[in-house]
């Protein structure tokens, strides 16, 4: 026993055995012949202790403040909490408890603080309104009169290139603030609310982030509905890149964040993506070493037996007659650097999208958008891609001519409008082996789009995409989460991918689809990661429960590009709705708008992820970067599994970046929340 002015610390000799019964009765522990010799638990804290290792779990237990031992929670007093009130919540019934919690999304003091301070110099005129705020004068507002407002929600559709995300921003162009500018332009907001969303009581289904699309999504707020042309004029100030569904009145107490059951994503992803690296990469030499170090070659030969021809072919038919043809020296620089990348050598740039190995070994930087996130009920399983795609024939598999203009700048929208390139990211060959690189290097992609999967290989995709179904740990899926944290577990329903590839562009595609209760920050663009990497690396399937465990890993967010919400799932409250029959008040769903949304899909979103995939080669950059980079952080999906990676990662160079860090595969999001949802 060691004592202080304030404590006595009581130190576990030895517990004794677990009793066989502990239903009805206090649990007592004896240890040793100290003054204070036992200390009483109840069976609850007892059941929950043999769990774990019992003497650290019970140590902190017994540290006492002999000024304060009139039941601080714990103790020899065995009613918990109740002494000083120190866990009162633990003695609310459910709903107490749940009526009394916190919202997780309010902000805090400081950020209350800094909106009043925000509002009050705008309302003096010291500050500037937000970007989607309108200022009328008093005379205005008292001329327009009072118009009663209902809580209604609000289902719409989007495409979110060119626009900084979903949710409101002071500054940014985002889908909410020209949404808010239009309501209040069709006179569905009163002048006197227009200059804050907060005054409608305007929440978000789902938050998505920079270029994430949605075919379905629902708002709530307080709104005049009383036109009945109030759709088709709010439709009519807004941009052909957002379209509003429908109007539907609901209870006043509606929350589209709140009652939202589930959400389904969709994911477009060539099917080039799924073959395996490159022989002469990083990744192409160090996986076969590993599965023979395991006595797994023979394994992985055969998980990788439908592409083992794919790069022996490249080879032969293409890479080796362009190089022929050039003089020995240039030649031999090139075979150097095509599939080799010194991480000390890669520029990482700021609020950017994908990488791609350049000409002189670093990594260009290339333009591309970023993602979103929630579940329903039944997942299509294929998806409704535009009519001039083409489904691929077994007996057929070469790719057809598509109606889609290949040549269509990327960001152009269905109004004729494009989008330059950011500057800087398009620059002209400063030496002959930056050119002929960049030549041979189109020669390859060119290659990999003729790519048709193989039967075989789907069904390995799918059986990777089933591990994820269930209940699981997926702090490794997102930002800033621990494993131990309960937050981190999150229900999958499924996860399906289309039967039939789809052909745009002569680049064959696949259609993913989650179905989820609820997403984290970046979770579902990791699990399509590591889902193909699984795949093209011929790794054991069962390395996906790794990536569940304590065991931290490195796992980079696929691009946002092919990232689309499909709809959020109301079923619950459209049941209370079914059964209570009120009038004026319907269900939220979106099977009623399924035509227009079909069309939405095709013309606003599908075409533009084709388009800008075409033009920018997003997804070859993000997985040619991934295995070229020389870095040890990938080798768990070795043979060898977690231990070569931690061995390795262990004896190289310390502070060196991740392979995180030096791919900034997609734009960095500001402010990112692992509270917040996908995208």
């Amino acid at each position: 026993m060691v004592q202080s002015q304030n404590h006595t610390s009581f130190h576990i000799e030895g517990p004794k055995p677990f009793p066989e019964s502990l239903e009805d009765r206090d649990i007592t522990l004896d240890f040793g012949s100290l003054e204070r010799s036992v200390v009483r638990l109840s069976p609850v804290t007892w059941k929950n202790s043999i769990d774990h290792e019992l003497p650290e779990k019970l140590r902190p237990f017994f540290e006492m403040d002999q000024s304060r031992t009139g039941g601080r929670g714990r103790g020899q007093n065995n009613d918990r909490g109740r002494g000083t009130g120190r866990r009162r919540r633990t003695d609310m019934g459910r709903s107490d408890w749940s009526r009394n919690l916190a919202d997780k999304r309010a902000p805090d003091k400081r950020a209350r603080t800094d909106q009043a301070n925000k509002r009050r110099k705008v309302d003096e005129g010291e500050g500037n309104l937000p970007v989607y705020a309108t200022s009328f004068s008093k005379e205005e507002i008292e001329a327009e009169g009072r118009k009663p407002k209902k809580k209604v929600a609000v289902m719409l559709g989007y495409s979110g290139s060119g626009y900084k995300g979903m949710q409101l921003n002071h500054h940014e162009k985002t889908i909410e603030g020209d949404l808010f500018s239009a309501f209040v332009a069709a006179g569905a907001i009163s002048k006197a609310n227009a200059d804050d969303p907060k005054k409608s009581s305007l929440v978000r289904c789902a938050r998505t982030d920079r270029g994430v699309h949605a075919a379905g999504n629902v708002i709530s707020l307080k709104m005049i509905i009383e036109d009945p042309a109030i759709v088709e004029k709010i439709n009519e100030k807004l941009s052909s890149q957002i379209r509003v569904w429908g109007i539907e009145r609901t209870n006043g107490s509606f929350s589209a964040y709140q009652l939202c059951d589930s959400r389904i994503y969709e994911y477009l992803i060539p099917t080039y993506c799924f073959l395996p690296p490159h022989p002469e990469s990083f990744l192409g030499k160090e996986l076969p070493k590993l599965a023979e170090k395991a006595n797994d070659l023979t394994g992985y030969q055969e998980r990788q037996a439908e592409v083992s021809s794919f790069w022996k072919n490249t080879e032969e038919e293409l890479v080796k007659p362009f190089l022929d043809g050039l003089d020995s020296e240039l030649s031999e620089s090139i075979r150097k650097t095509l599939y080799d990348v010194e991480p000390s050598s890669i520029e990482v740039q700021p609020d950017t999208a994908s990488t791609v190995t350049s000409d002189a070994g670093k990594v260009e930087v290339k333009p591309t958008d970023t993602e979103g996130q929630p579940i329903a009920t039944e997942v299509p399983s294929a998806p409704d891609f535009p009519n001039t795609a083409q489904t691929v024939d077994e007996s057929d598999h070469q790719p057809p001519v598509s109606a889609l203009n290949s040549s269509a700048r990327p960001g152009g929208d269905s109004a004729g409008e494009t989008q330059k390139p950011k500057q800087g990211t398009e620059r002209a060959p400063s030496s002959p082996l930056e050119a002929t690189l960049k030549q041979l290097k189109g020669i390859i992609v060119a290659r990999k789009k003729t790519y048709r999967i193989d039967p075989k290989r789907l069904a390995r995709v799918q059986s990777v995409l089933n591990q994820y179904v269930g209940t699981h740990n997926f702090h490794n899926y997102t930002i800033s989460k621990l494993p131990r944290d309960p937050s981190a577990k999150r229900i999958i329903k499924s996860f399906t991918v289309a039967p039939k590839p789809i052909i745009i562009n002569e680049t064959e595609w696949l259609s993913l689809k989650v179905h989820g209760q609820s997403f984290m920050m970046h979770q579902i663009r990791k699990m399509i990661t590591m889902a193909a990497l699984i795949v093209r690396c011929g790794c054991p399937e069962e390395r996906m429960n790794d990536s569940y465990g304590h065991e931290k890993l490195t796992l980079p967010k696929a691009p946002s590009l092919g990232l689309l919400l499909e709809r959020p799932v109301f079923d619950t409250y459209n049941s209370k709705m079914r059964v209570d029959d009120v009038e004026g008040k319907g269900e939220v769903a979106f099977e009623k708008y399924e035509k227009e949304i079909d069309e939405f899909k095709q013309r606003e979103i599908y075409e533009r992820i084709f388009r800008e995939e075409n033009a920018h080669d997003t997804f070859h950059s993000f997985f040619a970067s991934l295995d070229s980079v020389r870095k040890p952080d990938l080798l768990y999906l070795s043979s060898l599994g977690v231990t070569a990676a931690r061995r390795q990662m262990a004896e190289s160079e310390k502070g060196t970046k991740s392979v995180e860090q030096i791919i900034p595969e997609v734009s960095d999001d500001e402010g990112e929340d692992a509270n917040g949802q996908e995208g």
